[in-house]
């Protein structure tokens, strides 16, 4: 062999930016036993970890409406939502990510209280429009509902009281104006 050396070759480029961000997608999809479990099924075949899911039916009894949080670059969310389509039951998906929309979480948070620091818990708990909705002795259920940002504030402020138990169902979205994604799929 010569003493020529090999030009490096530049690295080839992948699809996507590369830039992981949270999307938030929108599947409307038949109402059937184990369209739930495809659909995770698929996400984790693509390495997505779900952030959070929300499933619900809709207006029609036979279908039912998911809204699903993941991170992925655009191309992997692109092919997710690609695979989806191919799943019998999705009638139509949507990435409401960059999308004008509304997009609300619930959250219930026990709370350790006392008759001292009762009323604080109230005052703060009303400042983010949430509500008591249980009282025992020593603990308060709050509920609260608003963006992730607005139920991630209210959180923050009642660790200091200790938190006992928390649940959160996970953002519901629906993009804002008057296109609807439940209509688009009766055409």
């Amino acid at each position: 062999m010569s003493g020529d050396t090999i030009a490096a070759r530049p690295a080839r480029a992948l699809p996507g930016s590369g830039e992981h961000r949270r999307h938030v997608l929108v599947a409307v999809v038949q109402n059937r036993t184990g369209v739930l479990n495809r659909v995770a099924s698929l996400m984790r075949a693509r390495n997505f970890n779900i952030e959070s899911l929300s499933v619900s039916h809709t207006d029609s009894d036979d279908v039912s409406r998911m809204t699903i949080t993941i991170h992925g670059d655009e191309f992997h969310v692109e092919q997710a939502i690609k695979q989806l389509y191919r799943l019998i039951d999705v009638l139509k998906v949507q990435d409401v990510t960059d999308e004008p929309s509304v997009q609300h979480e619930l959250a219930l948070v026990k709370v350790r209280a006392t008759d001292r620091n009762r009323g604080e818990i109230v005052s703060i708990v009303e400042m983010y429009r949430g509500r008591v909705v249980d009282l025992a002795p020593d603990a308060a259920i709050v509920e609260v509902t608003g963006t992730e940002a607005e139920v991630d504030a209210l959180i923050a402020l009642l660790r200091g009281f200790g938190i006992k138990e928390l649940v959160r169902t996970g953002a519901v979205v629906m993009a804002r104006g008057s296109a609807s994604i439940e209509e688009a799929t009766k055409r």
